[in-house]
């Protein structure tokens, strides 16, 4: 792993100081990593992937292998053990892949046919019809946490320039933001940018521009409630620790679990985090749909309707309380399937 770690830093001509400042961490473990005195943490693993362009599980396996290695030595009872761990891991594999319902399955493929369909017609994608169905998942995005700004008015806002008699200025510069926060999932979907913490935080940062700029980009420090349901995220100082998490989670599903449901399941689990004061549905919900744009998907618009915002909610809280995922997922798939017939059926196909 240290020959992989020092490689690829000289490759990207970058000093250690350099990749220490990025990392936040000190110079001196930088080096210590890489003449292998010193083993990073499994969240530093993740970032060192990120900042060096070292494809993730390569530098996984490396660093996993002299975990382990360092770990058992050269204990007689090693290998026996280490085998029958594989046996087990392999085993719990199978049942993660038959863990999808029939259900969702079916929607998956139902979604896989349309998402062919819409990539022999890329060609007539057009400028005007993705600002216009941006423009409706900024209205209903808000809407679901309460903005009562109509799709003209938001329209009127953010394509005008205008202020709106009655509304506060906070339902304002949630439009504006919101439409920005679009445009920023939409660069990094053309750059190509692996999910990271700073993209969740610059996302988040957009989001509460303006609002509360003191909170915008950080993760809360004191306990709140989340709305519509009676669970209680994480305290305060496990913020930071399920974050690392929640980031090492998508490294290793990333390339492994179906698109829509990599895209739910990071929904699901940010907003079960709750680690922002302020902005984590919005944010949560355009991490959803950077995960499908990157894959050649359309934007999921989750309607703010009273009964599409209680079944989302609902199948929210169910994930949350009773550790079941299905109605989640299922919603996630349906409103991506609906989104994207309507995609095809606005350019005529």
């Amino acid at each position: 792993m240290k020959t992989l770690l020092k490689n690829a830093r000289e490759q990207k001509g970058l000093k250690t100081r350099e990749v220490a400042h990025l990392l936040g961490i000190d110079q001196a473990l930088i080096s210590k990593f890489e003449n292998g005195s010193r083993k990073p943490t499994k969240d530093q693993v993740v970032k060192l992937a990120s900042l060096l362009g070292i494809d993730f599980e390569t530098l996984m396996v490396a660093w996993l292998k002299e975990k382990i290695h360092y770990e058992i030595g050269q204990d007689e009872f090693a290998l026996k053990a280490m085998n029958m761990v594989r046996e087990e891991m392999e085993n719990s594999y199978v049942r993660i892949k038959k863990s999808i319902s029939k259900n969702l399955s079916a929607i998956l493929e139902e979604i896989d046919v349309l998402k062919a369909k819409l990539d022999q017609f890329r060609q007539f994608d057009s400028y005007r019809i993705a600002q216009a169905l941006e423009l409706e998942y900024t209205f209903e995005s808000n809407r679901i946490e309460g903005n009562t700004l109509t799709l003209r008015e938001t329209d009127l806002v953010i394509n005008e320039g205008l202020t709106i008699s009655g509304k506060s200025m906070r339902e304002h510069l949630e439009a504006i933001n919101h439409q920005e926060a679009i445009a920023y999932i939409k660069h990094l979907m053309e750059k190509n940018t692996s999910l990271n913490e700073r993209e969740v935080l610059s996302i988040h940062n957009l989001i509460l521009r303006g609002i509360n700029p003191e909170d915008a980009g950080k993760y809360r420090r004191v306990q709140v409630m989340i709305k519509g349901s009676s669970f209680m995220p994480p305290q305060p100082f496990l913020v930071s620790k399920e974050m690392e998490d929640f980031f090492f989670w998508y490294e290793t599903n990333k390339n492994s679990l179906h698109p829509i449901v990599l895209a739910a399941e990071l929904h699901e689990r940010l907003v079960t985090i709750h680690p922002f004061i302020d902005g984590n549905g919005r944010t949560s919900r355009l991490v959803m749909n950077l995960i499908l744009l990157q894959n050649g998907y359309v934007i999921a618009n989750i309607k703010g309707d009273y009964e599409n915002r209680m079944q989302y909610y609902n199948a929210l809280e169910t994930a949350q309380t009773k550790n079941n995922k299905e109605d989640f997922l299922l919603f996630v798939a349906q409103t991506e399937k609906e989104s994207l017939a309507r995609y095809l059926e606005i350019i005529g196909h």
